[in-house]
C-alpha cells in the first residue's frame, strides 16, 4: 500500500470577487498575498505533481488542508478543477480535510463552503459515526485495504492574525466510538488533520497557531496501540515520534517556492506492508525543471 500526502494548495483565484467581498478578516489575507507573499504560491508546482503520482502509482491520496486562500467561491471552484480535472483524482481515491483557510470568514463557514464543493470527496464508509459539522459530516472513515484513513475537520474561522483549529467535543466523541469500530480495530490507524497534534513551543504559539484540543484528541486514542497523524499548517516537511505509539508527520505547502528545501514545495510517501504495518517514508521534493527528487523526511519540531 502506498500513500501520497500533499497539503496547503493555497489555490488562489480572484475572478469576478467584488472588492467589498474585503471588506472583513479578508482585507489582511490579501494584503499578505500582494505584499509579502506575492509569487510565492505557484499553482503550477501543484500542477506538476499529477505525472510524479502517476509515475509513483500510489493508491491513494491524502490532503491535509488549506486547499484555498480566503475560502471564496471562485478559489474552491479553481480548487475542485485542479484537483478532479487535472490531478485526476477521484472521490475513492483522495482523502481530503479543510484547513483554516478554508473557514476563512464566519460567513464562508456558516455557508458550508468546502462541503458545497467537496462533498462527494468526504463520503464515508462509516456514514453512521459521522457529525454533521459546518465543514462538511466528518470524522470521514475510508477503509483501504490494511489501512483505516480517518479525516478530521479542525477548520474554526478566527479572528484576524489567528489560525488556530480545534475539533470540538462532539467531533472527538465521535472519533471515539471510530477507533473501536471492528472494521477499524482490524486495520492499521492513519489520522489526518491539517493543525499539527504535537505542542507548539510556547504557550502564545499555541493560542495563535495550534490544535487547540489537542489533549482531548490524544485522550480520544488512549486504547490505539498504534497510528500515523498526518498534517499540514506548517508549511515544512517533518517527523516527529509522538511517542512509542504515535508517529507524526507533517507535509509542506504543495505551491510553495521557498530557498529552505525543507518548506518548498515537495509531498511526501508512505508505504504500508499487506499488514498495514509502516514500512517506509520519504519526500517528492519539486526541483526548477519540474521533475521531482526523493530526499528524506526531516526530522523537525515546530519551526
Amino acid at each position: 500500500m502506498k500513500i501520497a500526502h500533499l497539503s496547503d494548495l493555497h489555490l488562489l483565484d480572484l475572478t469576478g470577487v467584488s472588492p467589498m467581498r474585503f471588506l472583513n478578516k479578508r482585507i489582511s489575507g490579501y494584503f499578505n498575498l500582494r505584499i509579502r507573499r506575492k509569487s510565492i504560491h505557484r499553482v503550477d508546482y501543484v500542477r506538476a505533481m499529477g505525472k510524479c503520482l502517476d509515475s509513483l502509482d500510489v493508491d491513494h491520496i491524502i490532503v491535509t488542508g488549506d486547499i484555498t486562500n480566503m475560502a471564496l467561491e471562485s478559489e474552491f471552484a479553481f480548487a475542485r478543477d485542479v484537483i478532479e480535472r487535472e490531478l485526476k483524482l477521484t472521490p475513492e481515491r483522495l482523502t481530503i480535510v479543510p484547513g483554516n483557510h478554508d473557514a476563512y470568514t464566519r460567513g464562508s463557514y456558516k455557508k458550508g463552503r468546502f462541503a458545497a464543493y467537496f462533498g462527494d470527496y468526504l463520503r464515508s464508509d462509516l456514514p453512521e459515526l459521522a457529525i454533521k459539522l459546518a465543514m462538511g459530516p466528518f470524522p470521514v472513515v475510508k477503509l483501504r485495504g490494511p489501512l483505516a484513513i480517518v479525516g478530521l475537520s479542525t477548520a474554526v474561522p478566527q479572528l484576524p492574525f489567528v489560525a488556530a483549529g480545534e475539533l470540538g467535543q462532539l467531533q472527538v466523541t465521535a472519533l471515539e466510538k471510530i477507533v473501536m469500530h471492528p472494521e477499524v480495530r482490524k486495520r492499521s490507524l492513519v489520522l489526518a488533520l491539517h493543525h499539527p497534534v504535537e505542542a507548539p513551543p510556547s504557550a502564545v504559539k499555541a493560542w495563535l497557531e495550534g490544535l487547540r484540543d489537542r489533549d482531548a484528541l490524544l485522550s480520544a486514542l488512549a486504547m490505539q496501540p498504534h497510528a500515523l497523524i498526518l498534517h499540514g499548517h506548517l508549511h515544512r516537511r517533518l517527523t516527529r515520534p509522538l511517542d512509542r505509539r504515535f508517529t507524526h508527520l507533517g507535509a509542506t505547502s504543495a505551491s510553495l517556492h521557498h530557498e529552505d528545501e525543507a518548506r518548498h514545495s515537495a509531498f511526501n510517501v508512505y508505504t504500508f506492508d499487506n499488514e498495514g504495518k509502516f514500512l517506509d517514508q520519504w519526500s517528492e521534493v519539486l526541483q526548477a525543471d519540474r521533475t521531482f527528487r526523493r530526499e528524506a523526511v526531516p526530522e523537525s519540531r515546530w519551526g
